[in-house]
């Protein structure tokens, strides 16, 4: 006997929504703060209309469309009406520079564009330089505005002209790819990852695990981070298939945008990268928002600092910590305590709950040193995050630097890292991000940790910049808190460093600057600080001599 050869599509997922939830909401904040609401029922239906319109536009299977879009319903429409009919779906990074744009938008052969109205100009900007896309369509919700687009349709307007019956195609191999994300590289231009069915279908059954997101049918869950970025950590289907209201912030939502919304809507599941809930620290402090609904509040992107889960602890809200990246889907780990640690010392279960986690059911992770060997679980030692499974990507998309990244049938993923006896991992840092210091390594993820811990600090990083005597040095740059910008100095950050940390360790300097500089999905963008400040220390040991 044998089990029926299922094909693991965005289709069946998509059916079971509708069909069995169709009272549900999903709730999509408008530029005005007022929010739209639809049924499943009424998202059924105008996501047929637009596989419909799709087809009309001559889109065919394997074709890429392309939206440059916030988190807001239309989106999520084409979440699915697009590789539920064939063609796959590409989330474009709306906060790329042009360049960057252009050649994503090329390289991924994109068709169709589906354009946010105010949005538009990003468009207008590259379109002379777009080598593939044929037509364009704008979703707003009044008429066409002024452009200089075309052909250009308008969103609306073409689902009112469209089947609402939309015939589902049956063929669709579980194989078959229905989205594509692209990195936001550092260096080189960024790299496309492919999705498939398949992996979608079961990266969504490991978003509802309990011991990993744990959504489920009652969640109300508002997605911060943004749909272009790694599938919205696969929220946006997991939500839809298990029948959860969906709440979307919209067009540039901020820190409080967000809080009005998990407070009026009583949301249950919040996700998004630190620098978000960072922001949100001195609203809670006000205690202006009624959060009691929200049993967690996911978080990835990089390292949750320790003083910041305290501090929601302190507010009652429960941090859960997830990893991953955007080849890996993106959820790769996830960090909740295994039940005979629930009973530490708090300093202890923070320690732990500070951590990425252990690996989710359906992957695989491994630690290896420079020479390939496994690392121990001794807490201390470093080595590469290698990761294999079946949401895993095994190769980028039409990118000669695949086989540097995956090999051996592993995803070398760049992050270095630390794991403890019970499996934990602690991501110390990313092998660019590694200060070497006279022969010797030093994380920076660690010493940010505990900046941020420091009173009157609102954002802090650690880079590594040249120096002529050791190779590099750590620069610590410091975001003062508004209420200390008058009287935080360096002595505040750099004496407490000192009596926890090894004397390389400290970094020889502290710049205040006015923000930390984020990258294109809110992450802290070193890269900028070290090119700011690459002589900072040639240009001190000048001055002293």
């Amino acid at each position: 006997m044998t089990m029926m050869a299922f094909p693991l599509t965005l289709t069946s997922m998509f059916r079971r929504g509708i069909d069995l939830f169709p009272r549900k909401e999903i709730v999509s904040r408008r530029a005005s703060g007022a929010v739209v609401r639809h049924s499943y029922r009424q998202f059924g239906e105008r996501t047929a209309r637009l596989a419909g319109a799709l087809a009309r536009l001559g889109v065919a299977h394997g074709e890429r469309v392309g939206t440059v879009a916030w988190n807001h319903h239309r989106h999520l429409e084409a979440y699915f009406a697009v590789p539920c009919s064939g063609a796959v779906l590409h989330t474009l990074n709306l906060r790329l520079f042009p360049d960057q744009l252009v050649y994503i938008i090329n390289h991924a052969e994109d068709r169709v564009l589906l354009i946010d109205e105010d949005l538009v100009p990003i468009v207008e900007a590259i379109t002379d330089r777009l080598t593939t896309v044929r037509q364009y369509v704008i979703m707003g919700d009044g008429s066409l505005p002024a452009t200089s687009l075309s052909p250009v349709w308008s969103y609306e307007e073409l689902l009112a002209e469209a089947d609402p019956h939309f015939v589902w195609p049956e063929d669709i191999e579980e194989t078959a790819p229905a989205a594509m994300c692209y990195t936001s590289a550092t260096t080189g231009n960024p790299k496309g990852v492919t999705y498939t069915h398949r992996s979608q279908y079961l990266h969504s059954m490991a978003v509802g695990l309990a011991d990993s997101l744990g959504l489920s049918e009652p969640d109300v869950v508002l997605p911060f981070v943004p749909m272009f970025h790694a599938n919205a950590w696969g929220l946006p289907h997991a939500a839809i298939w298990f029948g959860a209201t969906l709440v979307l912030p919209g067009p540039r939502p901020d820190a409080r945008a967000v809080l009005d919304l998990a407070q009026s809507e009583r949301v249950t599941v919040l996700a998004g990268v630190p620098t978000i809930w960072i922001a949100c620290v001195p609203l809670l402090e006000r205690r202006e928002h009624d959060l009691s609904s929200v049993r967690a509040i996911t978080c990835g992107g990089s390292a949750i600092p320790p003083a910041l889960i305290e501090k929601y602890d302190s507010f009652g809200l429960l941090f859960v910590q997830a990893y991953g990246m955007t080849e890996t889907s993106p959820l790769a780990s996830s960090c909740r305590l295994k039940s005979y640690l629930a009973d530490l010392p708090p300093d202890q279960s923070v320690a732990i709950r500070a951590k990425q986690g252990i690996s989710m059911p359906g992957v695989e992770i491994r630690l290896v040193d420079d020479a390939g060997n496994p690392v121990p679980r001794d807490g201390k030692s470093y080595g590469e995050v290698l990761m294999r499974g079946p949401w895993v990507a095994d190769e980028c998309y039409h990118d000669d630097r695949s086989a540097q990244q995956f090999r051996d049938g592993w995803l070398y993923s760049g992050d270095i890292a630390t794991w403890d006896e019970e499996g934990y991992i602690q991501v110390v840092d990313r092998t660019k991000d590694l200060v070497k210091s006279g022969g010797e390594w030093i994380s920076s993820v660690e010493l940010e940790n505990a900046i941020m811990a420091i009173p009157g600090v609102a954002e802090a990083t650690v880079i590594g910049i040249p120096h002529p005597t050791w190779q590099e040095r750590p620069l610590a740059c410091v975001v003062a808190a508004p209420t200390h910008r008058e009287s935080l100095t360096a002595d505040h950050i750099l004496t407490p460093l000192r009596a926890n940390f090894a004397k390389w360790w400290i970094p020889d300097a502290v710049v205040f600057i006015d923000e930390v500089p984020k990258t294109s999905v809110g992450k802290f963008s070193k890269r900028t600080l070290r090119e700011r400040y690459a002589g900072y220390y040639q240009e001190a040991t000048a001055i002293l001599k």
